[in-house]
């Protein structure tokens, strides 16, 4: 699982996170948003470039101002004009947002990959520059090696800064970030250890991020798994860029943000491992203009719904045994309208199926709609069961709004994956079962886990029917007089300023 953050590390994030909420005023939260994670990003390239400026010094061979000593290691060039040093120094004028917007084009001119990424409006009159210098100081001050290493207490600053504005901006957080529980156990029950990490809707990039890490934290190598997404939504194709560079994750998401279904930019290639949080139930697809595509092998996907457009595409870009890890609606799992019953009977039928997870509610910020995880895989064999798993019962709240599995939640759900692949799983009755296709047949091919593992067993309660009623007898009269004292003090109350019941 995750390495736990440090205290001193996670005091800095909020000191982050709790400055630059004064930069706000009255910004759109928005482009807010991208004002203060291109903030982050700057002071991570600056840290990054510094770092090997100092190596390069010490070692005295003069290659300091050497660009390919960069560049072949995969550091961002950044100019002279562009370092944090001028930054810093400007903290305190009017001007700091003009050296934060030149070193920002600066910075793009020089490196490729960045081209169009970096946001360039710090000028903006609405942009308190007082606040914004205090940002730069606190980014200046901080002394990185006393919080460990640059490259993760920055990423997750990033990460923390994405699930705050995902919190206040609510549905539209959708369209960005994916609760980091719900990726960690799509990432835990796929395993990508090794292979090619594809998102057809890659967000923010977090599924990329949480599968970095569990190679990881799993003592593996991260340059053994190779990354590809694609993104529609412009302004979070850039958020992706920069938080997977700040993760030091070399990853491919296309020359620029592209609709998935009608520019796919990864058409010919084959996945190990797809994750991804597509939108749920999204109508406006354009599925009328895609009926004759070659991804719909197991049918026509509805106008209305792209739910199994995107379920297709990926199955698309499996390899032969490649794994998939894919939020969708609930819907999904029983809907019989618009050929859907029909499609999912195919994908049942063909074995791709290795199983179903329902999730609790409230673990998204941005929809109430219950949520379930798909995993499929290609090469299964032929007589493979599906295993249900009914989560719904899991997890903790963490406000009135949100719930979030712990670690100990994820963990149960991956063992149990990893015990029914490999032919250990004991069934729990209430929690898991696996199920043959057979089976599966006889309900309809509706993939709800609650008709499969059946409801837990309670406690045995022994204690005498008549002895419970008089205790739960006894324990209502006692709400009854509560209820007749506090009525008489609303009386009474009530009386005294003048009105009668």
């Amino acid at each position: 699982m995750a390495k736990k953050t440090s205290t001193k590390a996670l005091g800095f994030e909020e000191q982050i996170w709790d400055a630059a909420c004064k930069l706000r005023g009255n910004i759109d939260a928005s482009e807010y948003k991208n004002v203060v994670l291109g903030l982050i990003f700057l002071k991570y390239i600056s840290d990054n470039f510094e770092a090997k400026h100092a190596e390069l010094v010490a070692e005295g061979e003069g290659f300091e101002e050497d660009r390919d000593e960069y560049t072949s290691e995969n550091i961002f060039w950044v100019p002279k004009e562009a370092r944090w040093e001028v930054v810093a120094s400007a903290a305190h004028t009017p001007e700091v947002g003009k050296v934060i917007d030149e070193s920002m084009r600066l910075i793009e001119q020089e490196n490729k990959k960045l081209k169009g990424v970096l946001p360039k409006n710090f000028a903006r009159p609405e942009l308190d520059k007082r606040r914004l210098g205090e940002v730069v100081d606190l980014f200046t001050n901080v002394k990185m090696t006393e919080n460990g290493d640059t490259h993760d207490l920055l990423g997750r600053t990033y990460e923390y800064c994405l699930a705050q504005f995902a919190s206040q901006e609510g549905k539209n957080a959708g369209e960005f970030y994916t609760p980091k529980c719900v990726v960690k156990t799509l990432v835990n029950v796929l395993e990508p250890f090794k292979g090619r990490v594809y998102d057809p809707a890659c967000g923010s990039g977090g599924m990329f991020v949480q599968s970095a890490e569990f190679v990881r934290n799993h003592q593996g190598n991260i340059n053994n798994i190779s990354v590809y997404g694609q993104e529609s939504n412009p302004t979070t194709w850039k958020m992706a860029t920069m938080n997977l560079a700040i993760r030091g994750i070399d990853a491919d998401l296309g020359p620029k943000n592209d609709d998935t279904f009608f520019n796919d930019l990864h058409r010919t290639e084959r996945f190990d491992y797809i994750l991804a949080n597509p939108p749920f139930n999204l109508s406006d697809w354009g599925g009328d203009k895609l009926k004759d595509d070659p991804r719909w092998e197991y049918g026509v996907p509805p106008e209305s719904n792209a739910n199994f457009a995107w379920m297709q595409h990926m199955i698309h870009h499996l390899s032969q045994s490649g794994r998939i890890g894919l939020v969708l609606a609930n819907g999904s799992l029983s809907s019989q309208t618009n050929n859907e019953g029909e499609i999912r009977k195919n994908i049942v039928n063909a074995g791709l199926v290795e199983g179903i997870v329902a999730m609790p509610t409230q673990l998204f910020f941005s929809t109430q709609i219950p949520v379930c995880l798909w995993f499929l895989r290609k090469g299964r064999p032929a007589d493979s069961k599906t295993l249900f798993v009914d989560a719904r019962s899991m997890g903790t709240m963490i406000s009135r709004s949100q719930r979030t599995l712990t670690d100990e939640d994820i963990q149960k759900i991956a063992s149990t994956f990893d015990t029914f692949r490999d032919g250990t799983l004991e069934e729990e009755k209430g929690f898991s079962a696996a199920v043959s296709i057979e089976d599966i047949a006889k309900q309809d091919y509706i993939l709800t886990p609650g008709r499969y593992v059946g409801i837990a067993e309670q406690e045995e309660d022994d204690e005498p029917f008549d002895d419970k009623m008089k205790r739960l007898t006894g324990e209502l009269a006692k709400c009854f007089e509560e209820s007749n004292r506090l009525q008489a003090e609303i009386k009474k109350n009530l009386e005294a300023i003048g009105y009668e019941l």
